[in-house]
């Protein structure tokens, strides 16, 4: 156990019975009240961001969190495998654990695998991914002054707002954050 205070960015917390990374952190002394530590949690197995408050007294618990990379496999049933590209161990992750990562895995991604004891926390994905068009209907070109859009389905199921100049069979490259397209590949 530690204090509030002394937990910085990156650090894992137990909070509320979940594993939680810490995102963001700061101190703060408003006026004449008690100082207090303001963190920005992600919890591992939900994958929701809160803000949470704590006395700078109040002792929080360090978890372990060790990040290791490695490469989507298969999917088997409800599981998806990856494999350790130094070991070429296989490590199956249920789905439950993968989450809204699974919209954006394609064969021999390269993703981060969070465990804690021994145990996969959570999947991290890069910031951009290379996906590519399988469904595209054909925009009609009118006279607008703005950027038009249409959906197109890639090759996970995953739906993306696109330009109209976007046709099947093109690789664009998503944000894994926001879900949104940002360019060619």
């Amino acid at each position: 156990m530690t204090n509030a205070s002394d937990v910085s960015k990156g650090q894992a917390i137990r909070h509320n019975g979940a594993v939680c990374l810490v995102l963001e952190t700061q101190h703060r002394t408003p006026g004449n009240l008690r100082a207090f530590v303001q963190m920005t949690l992600r919890n591992l197995k939900t994958g929701r961001s809160s803000v949470e408050r704590f006395s700078s007294s109040d002792k929080v618990e360090l978890v372990t969190v060790t990040r290791k990379k490695c490469e989507y496999s298969y999917r088997e049933g409800k599981d998806y495998v990856f494999m350790d590209p130094e070991t070429y161990e296989s490590i199956s992750v249920p789905e439950e654990l993968v989450g809204r990562a699974k919209d954006y895995l394609t064969e021999n991604q390269v993703v981060d695998l969070l465990f804690t004891d021994d145990a996969v926390a959570a999947v991290e994905l890069p910031p951009t991914v290379t996906l590519k068009v399988v469904s595209s209907p054909e925009g009609v070109r009118g006279d607008s002054a703005t950027n038009v859009m249409k959906v197109a389905e890639v090759e996970t199921g995953l739906s993306v707002q696109v330009p109209l100049f976007i046709k099947e069979g093109e690789k664009i490259k998503v944000s894994t954050a926001e879900g949104k397209y940002l360019s060619r590949a």
